[in-house]
């Protein structure tokens, strides 16, 4: 019996080792339940950014005590931050070191957004340290011990991946996306990302895929940290996304160059939500099980309007308004408030599942009810692919 004591107790600080905790799927993202420094938060997490935790300055977590500069897809923004002393995710104390920052903002609407409590945003930086899995499938966090080594995984490469990280980015998972020619993209794994995949129109023409003085069709525009941008939809040839073989896909295309040398943009939820993701950043290898047999989601259609919470109204504003989209024959103009869609109350249902009804199959119709200078209007509007074609 003495023998075996340590070999019992080996064996319990193993499986003591892997911890799990839950986290709440909304329509183009996840939410989990979080202790930073001894208060309770819901933080939507985003490996797309880089640093720890993104809060509303309302919750008290101590006094700032420095600052930081971000960045985003456009640009750089300089931050207020205080010191992160406790962080937990269900049973799991995660490690902290001097880079464990909190960023303080003023109110942005998180909740509204995502149809649920949420109180900012949680980072990459939170699971660097720690061998993690994001299981979509059964939507929890697994935390592995160290010893727990994904090299030793085989993957089949049908429905299992393991993927060798880039070699640059910091406090970011960054992989390889190619084009059937073998022309190289470099995008960030990104789960804040609600798009299938982001990138930049430079970076289209580089790997061949749009020339930079072709003029896009459908412009749109996307929000991001630093502003909102002009962005344009384009349905992407066959790539491998991540090792991943895909033969078509749907992408978000930024109307500006980017702001990054070490990156293409980010591959997004569209994408992740149909694997289970281990990602050991110290070995620098990503394993993904594809559980949905799906990589890419069908072609779906939109009216041709950008709606975005404006904290000041209190509500969703139109800000973008397509030339001769269904939504500009309807009437909607800019600067219109977005009421309901299709019998339900937006504000009740959030942005994330606002802009998801909006959507639909080519030729299927939405109801919308809108309000200009307090008077309230109803338009059925047909749905339409507002997409570009790179093959013309």
């Amino acid at each position: 019996m003495l023998t075996a004591l340590p070999l019992l107790l080996a064996a319990h600080a193993s499986k003591q080792a892997i911890s799990e905790c839950p986290f709440k799927m909304v329509n183009t993202a996840f939410i989990v339940d979080a202790e930073v420094n001894k208060k309770k938060v819901s933080l939507m997490f985003d490996t797309g950014f880089g640093g720890w935790t993104v809060l509303d300055d309302s919750i008290n977590l101590g006094k700032p005590d420095g600052k930081m500069t971000l960045q985003d897809f456009v640009g750089l923004m300089e931050v207020p931050t205080v010191t992160i002393k406790s962080l937990r995710l269900g049973t799991m104390d995660l490690p902290l070191d001097e880079s464990s920052k909190a960023v303080l903002t003023p109110p942005s609407g998180y909740t509204e957004a995502f149809g649920t409590h949420c109180d900012g945003i949680m980072g990459f930086s939170v699971i660097k340290n720690t061998i993690t899995e994001i299981n979509f499938e059964k939507s929890k966090f697994v935390f592995y011990p160290q010893s727990f080594d994904i090299t030793k995984k085989v993957p089949d490469n049908k429905r299992t991946f393991l993927v060798k990280m880039l070699p640059q980015g910091f406090n970011a998972v960054e992989l390889a996306v190619k084009t059937a020619e073998g022309k190289s993209m470099h995008l960030a794994l990104d789960t804040g990302n609600s798009f299938y995949a982001t990138t930049h129109k430079e970076v289209l023409d580089r790997v061949g895929i749009w020339p930079i003085s072709r003029k896009p069709n459908f412009m749109t525009a996307a929000g991001v940290a630093s502003g909102v941008v002009d962005s344009w939809y384009v349905r992407m040839p066959k790539l491998t996304i991540f090792g991943v073989p895909v033969e078509s896909s749907i992408w978000d295309v930024i109307d500006l160059p980017s702001s990054s040398s070490d990156s293409d943009g980010t591959v997004g939820f569209g994408f992740l939500k149909n694997f289970n993701i281990i990602i050991d950043y110290d070995r620098r290898y990503v394993w993904l099980e594809n559980f949905t047999g799906k990589v890419s989601d069908d072609e779906i259609g939109g009216i041709g309007m950008d709606v975005f919470w404006d904290q000041g109204r209190k509500g969703y504003v139109v800000y973008h308004v397509q030339e001769g989209s269904p939504a500009a024959k309807a009437g909607v103009k800019k600067g219109d408030i977005m009421i309901g869609v299709d019998g339900d109350e937006a504000l009740n249902i959030g942005f994330d599942r606002m802009r998801a009804k909006l959507e639909g199959p080519p030729g299927s119709k939405v109801k919308i009810a809108m309000s200009r200078r307090g008077e309230l209007y109803r338009a059925e509007v047909e749905r339409v692919l507002l997409i570009n074609d790179p093959k013309g």
